[in-house]
């Protein structure tokens, strides 16, 4: 069975860093563009960055454009997302996803674009 682990949320101070990993098991994503989404308390579930199949085409949300990186490792089947100068306001759970089509070539924003989930990893970014 397909699933998505996302890890290494946690508490960090603003103005700090943390890396967030998304492994994949039981099925190989590199033929999709993954995606990666938050959801703040009270909020619906918002689009923070993507990465297409082949690794060399990535889109983000004007909010984190410039402090966020997402990158991946197809032989590993893993994605990444680097987040620098966090703010209180990124606190979110923080979610990987991948498309529910192979090799698209426009990268998706959109929850509905995406069927795989991952249970989520929470980042909390104090003041």
């Amino acid at each position: 069975q397909a699933q998505l682990v996302e890890s290494g949320g946690g508490l960090v101070q603003a103005g700090g860093s943390l890396r967030l990993s998304c492994a994949a098991s039981g099925r190989t994503f590199s033929s999709y563009t993954m995606g990666w989404f938050r959801q703040a308390p009270g909020k619906e579930r918002e689009f923070v960055a993507a990465i297409n199949w082949r690794g060399d085409s990535t889109y983000y949300a004007d909010s984190v454009k410039g402090r966020f990186t997402a990158s991946r490792d197809n032989a590993k089947n893993t994605v990444y997302l680097q987040m620098n100068s966090l703010k209180p306001e990124d606190t979110a759970v923080y979610y990987c996803a991948a498309d529910r089509r192979p090799y698209r070539l426009v990268v998706v924003t959109t929850p509905p674009d995406y069927d795989y989930w991952g249970q989520g990893t929470q980042v909390t970014v104090s003041s």
